[in-house]
């Protein structure tokens, strides 16, 4: 079977740091992806298991070199271009398509050389979009998992979307039919994906992993004709709460118990967690609790001060364990504190940016009601858990992610965010009421329809007043008028009618400078800075975390756009250097220093293509 798969790269693309003799050794991590997995075995009711064959006439569209070496399954010293022998190894390992229900109850006859000798399983957790809500039908419903690899002491999972359509689609289950992998009658149950669906993943997880999110990462794509493709995602750890709350809704508590242990185990071998030891089930499950209080706060505070829409609800579906970022389809990152967009999925409408801050709380608290119930082996009622500590633990936790995150958008360096919130945090809490007031401000125009849903416009950028404030302070000894902080932060949304200055907006304004100079004066003062030594500090911190041209959910669409016209154009590797060139110019550390990268052919003219369209769509959605 093996000995079928394409080998299209150019043979002049040969590996030259790595000899001849070493190359089967230096890809033989690769075979470890090949089905098995623990949780198969850790956890007997949590998947559905499938055979697998050999997909024909995929190619290498995109292969993360920085991710595989990151997981050992290629050297650190291996050159960052496709050989044939890798080229190879990926279509071997990843170029797949289940043998699904459908195949078998229409007898398809497949060549034995063809199928692979161990299954790959598609994990069953809660899904809103099933008529079931209690998670007995849902689950992977177009992915299965290739298994694991371990490296440098992490275990990492690795997973392929568009392998095949599962039982466990709601297609499948709405419809109470099995389909046909590929079946145009239907899209998401027909259990394929699409190249630009790799690519949204890729350009957006890239960006967000580099400036601080946690998130899957794309491996590979591998694409086939009409723009259909496997896309390749790895983390350290691919759990959802959701792949929890099945067996909790069920009242199953061996599987949930044993879905916990694995979790746990995970964590603990991966270092992850400071405590590894525990003396009672209800020690260990507690902390597993706390644990994922204190990541979903981080993660809601973040996602509202980024202003990052992920369609979090109460099925736990669209985020991972940590908080990390999974299924990019639903993800949006606005230009402005766009608050009352809503996503329409046609039976219903998303939750806000404000409202995932309870929809990552109610998470935490069925995690209280699921560290009880392991605990006690009872099943209480999740309302008796609406004051439990640990709710308690992610409303403080999400306050604290507040105030520093904003302490940090502002441009202070850590040391100097901390001393701010263990001395002056009554100050800080005045300034963020009146940040608050202008980066929430509100188009007079209200809710209208959008592309993909509904909008109420934000009036005021406070990226740019961030960024500009700083430096106009360094070069004048005074406050700015209400006519000129105005004309700094209003967006391009914003009317003649909405930039009307009242008495109200000329006392916020005035709010606003001078609690965020009291700030600076106390570090200047505890620290024994030079106030404009300091200032041109902050300045420069300050250009770098609130970038112009900061990338959304609309830009992001358009530079895949673009990309997919130059694809015939690009190699793989291309597209790889692409991607990093992309996420370095959207990385916004102030401490992290520039890659360049302009040596890469095309590079150059691609990417200012590429900031065209940023820059265009920075305030939008």
């Amino acid at each position: 079977m093996f000995s079928k798969a394409k080998e299209s790269i150019n043979p002049m693309n040969q590996v030259k740091k790595i000899s001849d003799e070493t190359l089967k050794k230096t890809y033989s991590t690769f075979s470890k992806l090949n089905g098995e997995h623990p949780f198969k075995t850790q956890v007997p009711e949590g998947r559905v298991e499938y055979q697998a064959r050999y997909r024909k006439g995929g190619k290498v569209a995109f292969f993360n070199f920085d991710v595989a070496k990151e997981m050992g399954l290629i050297p650190k010293g291996h050159p960052e271009e496709l050989n044939p022998d890798l080229e190879k190894e990926i279509l071997q390992t990843f170029s797949l398509t289940i043998i699904n229900e459908w195949d078998i109850e229409n007898k398809i006859k497949i060549p034995q050389e063809d199928i692979y000798p161990h299954t790959y399983m598609a994990t069953r957790y809660l899904q809103l979009q099933h008529p079931d809500k209690t998670g007995k039908t849902s689950g992977d419903g177009r992915t299965i998992w290739n298994g694991t690899v371990r490296n440098n002491g992490i275990t990492w999972d690795v997973s392929s979307c568009g392998t095949g359509g599962t039982r466990l689609s709601p297609a499948c289950n709405i419809n109470k039919k099995f389909y046909q992998t590929g079946d145009p009658s239907i899209s998401y149950g027909c259990g394929l994906s699409e190249v630009g669906e790799g690519l949204e993943t890729l350009f957006f997880s890239e960006v967000l992993g580099k400036n601080g999110f946690k998130t899957e990462r794309v491996l590979a794509i591998i694409e086939f004709d009409k723009g259909i493709s496997i896309n390749v995602r790895a983390n350290p750890n691919l759990m959802r709460p959701s792949h929890f709350f099945s067996h909790l809704k069920q009242g199953n508590y061996t599987s949930l118990k044993q879905v916990a242990d694995y979790y746990i185990q995970r964590q603990i071998d991966n270092k992850v967690w400071a405590q590894t030891t525990f003396k009672t089930d209800k020690e260990k499950y507690t902390y597993l609790a706390a644990q994922v209080a204190r990541s979903f706060a981080e993660t809601a505070a973040k996602f509202e001060d980024e202003y990052i829409f992920c369609w979090l609800d109460w099925d736990g579906d669209n985020i991972l364990m940590d908080g990390g970022i999974i299924d990019y389809g639903s993800i949006r990152q606005f230009g402005l504190f766009h608050a009352e967009y809503r996503f329409d999925d046609v039976q219903r409408f998303s939750t806000t940016i404000l409202e995932q801050r309870q929809k990552a709380r109610y998470i935490v608290q069925c995690f209280a009601q699921i560290a009880d119930f392991l605990s006690t082996k009872k099943k209480k009622s999740l309302s008796q858990f609406r004051k439990h500590s640990v709710i308690q633990l992610f409303d403080q936790h999400f306050l604290d992610c507040k105030h520093r995150n904003l302490l940090q958008k502002i441009g202070f360096k850590r040391a100097h965010q901390d001393y701010l919130l263990k001395e002056h945090l009554p100050l800080i809490i005045k300034f963020k009421k009146a940040f608050s007031y202008f980066e929430r401000a509100k188009s007079k125009r209200g809710v209208y329809k959008v592309a993909d849903g509904i909008n109420r416009d934000a009036i005021f950028c406070m990226r740019d007043i961030l960024r500009e404030l700083p430096q106009i302070y360094l070069s004048r000894a005074e406050l700015l008028s209400p006519k000129e902080f105005i004309e700094i932060c209003k967006s391009s949304y914003a009317k003649r009618s909405d930039l009307k200055i009242t008495p109200v907006r000329m006392k916020q304004i005035n709010r606003y400078q001078t609690y965020y100079m009291a700030l600076m004066d106390k570090v200047i003062a505890t620290y024994g800075h030079n106030k404009s030594q300091f200032l041109l500090e902050i300045t420069m911190r300050s250009s770098v975390i609130n970038k112009y041209d900061r990338v959304t959910g609309d830009s992001i669409s358009y530079i895949v756009e673009k990309v997919q016209k130059l694809r015939p154009k690009l190699k793989s590797e291309e597209l790889y250097h692409l991607s990093q060139h992309f996420s370095d110019y959207q990385t916004l550390d102030p401490d992290q220093k520039k890659k360049n990268v302009e040596g890469h052919p095309r590079q150059k003219n691609i990417m200012q293509n590429l900031y065209s369209i940023v820059r265009e769509c920075r305030e939008g959605l």
